[in-house]
């Protein structure tokens, strides 16, 4: 039995097998689960047509852009409250979208479709294939994980867009190659996904760190220093192009985002749930609210203690336990080992970017469905009481808060349960340190020969 179990775990990629004998129960509990995400949903797109709000203003931005205002002033925006929050190069990519009003007026049944589209484009990590219950609890989770994907129905948020873009270039750059012949083409994909990420980052620019999480990639230095160059450069392209392109309107965009535009709203004067504005929360509650240095201690402080710290020694564990004492460079080890470790390599990628967008300074109540996109690639392979932990507390609940009359979970609960699953996937992640995944039928000494060690 024994070595029954560790044969699947060298095929599958899976840590802990979830779905055992005597897991009935969490099979149950996806399907209650399930039901309470269908019928949340259901009320959401139900709702009152005069939510949707963000939809409205941002495809009234590209139409005051082709009647030659500028879209910057909530003035120009027709029955407008809000301003329109990104870059000028976007006012001519959107246009499709908002071509003769079929999105402002079916916004909800397109964006659950692009919903579902983004569980299925997810990738498998590792070289198994895509079971139904992997397909169900992506679809779960990025419909109800968080209740990101409530807000987006309720705003009209454009995330539902930068989410898919997010989702296809995760399955372009967690590709291990099936063969040594493969490299090239793999890279090729890899870039595609590194570029296409850049550029995403480029939305919303305060989550460009995720792109650091690159580095994590089970793929030689060079190649991973080029990922990282070519997704820096796909997002620092759209600014670019506004900055040369539309210089009428950049400075526009500078003033609204930065509030120096009187009497209208500013993106930056949002309350959000984020590690940031529990600070500067805390720092209120302690009459320091003040003192900007006090705020950006407290909140570094949270960022480190509560996320980054965890993660950084979850890792120094896992790759402690295989390193030689008399290790001359440690970064070299360590590019070796995720070499050698490629499934659990791309574990870390993915969780290294759920940790450093959970701590972006304006983490908006829709942005937790990006959360939901990176969590719903881990849970599949969560053991089942971790399973149903997560299950319960990230989606269970708050559909259940969202069907009985809580419509959104209010203050700080999208941050708490975030942080929750967060500390339960990377427990999952380091209680397995020793087991050596192979990466698509490639042994670690092919592996390393092909990535040039």
């Amino acid at each position: 039995m024994k070595s029954g179990g560790a044969t699947s775990i060298a095929a599958t990629g899976r840590p802990h097998a979830a779905d055992a004998p005597g897991t009935s129960w969490l099979t149950r509990l996806i399907v209650v689960v399930a039901m309470l995400v269908a019928v949340a949903t259901a009320i959401y797109l139900s709702m009152d047509e005069t939510f949707g709000w963000d939809a409205r203003v941002n495809c009234a931005a590209v139409d005051a852009h082709i009647a030659g205002l500028d879209p910057y002033f909530v003035k120009n925006l027709s029955d407008a409250k809000y301003s329109y929050p990104y870059l000028p190069a976007t006012l001519d990519a959107f246009r499709p979208l908002c071509a003769g009003g079929v999105l402002v007026a079916h916004y909800k049944s397109i964006y659950l479709f692009l919903a579902i589209l983004c569980a299925l484009a997810l990738p498998c990590l590792g070289e198994r294939r895509r079971s139904l219950r992997d397909t169900a609890l992506r679809v779960i989770f990025v419909l109800g994980g968080f209740v990101g994907l409530e807000w987006i129905l309720a705003t009209g948020n454009f995330a539902i867009f930068s989410g898919l873009l997010t989702s296809v270039a995760l399955a372009l750059l967690l590709r291990p190659a099936r063969s040594e012949g493969q490299g090239n083409k793999t890279l090729s994909l890899q870039l595609a996904g590194a570029a296409l990420l850049g550029l995403v980052t480029s939305f919303k620019l305060v989550y460009c760190p995720i792109l650091a999480a690159l580095y994590l990639l089970p793929l030689r230095r060079s190649r991973k220093l080029m990922l990282i160059a070519v997704a820096a450069g796909a997002f620092a392209l759209p600014i670019l192009i506004s900055a040369v392109f539309y210089a009428n309107l950049f400075p526009s965009w500078l003033s609204a985002i930065s509030g120096q535009i009187p009497g209208q709203h500013s993106p930056g004067d949002d309350l959000n749930p984020s590690l940031l504005f529990l600070a500067l929360a805390l720092a209120d509650s302690l009459g320091l609210g003040g003192s900007k240095l006090i705020a950006a201690s407290l909140y570094g402080f949270a960022a480190v203690a509560l996320v980054i710290a965890p993660l950084a020694v979850s890792v120094w564990r896992m790759v402690a336990a295989h390193g030689p004492a008399d290790a001359r460079s440690p970064l070299k080890w360590f590019d070796r080992w995720l070499i050698e470790h490629p499934v659990p390599a791309m574990r870390l990628v993915v969780l290294t970017m759920y940790a450093l967008y959970l701590c972006a300074p304006r983490l908006k109540e829709y942005a937790f469905f990006d959360i939901a996109l990176y969590a719903a690639i881990l849970v599949v392979d969560l053991p089942a009481a971790g399973l149903a932990v997560v299950l319960a507390i990230a989606v269970g609940i708050p559909a259940l808060a969202s069907i009985t009359g809580y419509v959104f979970i209010d203050g700080f609960d999208q941050l708490a349960i975030a942080l929750l699953c967060f500390w339960i996937i990377l427990r999952a992640q380091s209680a397995a340190p020793g087991q050596v995944v192979r990466a698509a039928g490639i042994e670690p000494a092919q592996r390393l020969r092909a990535e040039g060690f």
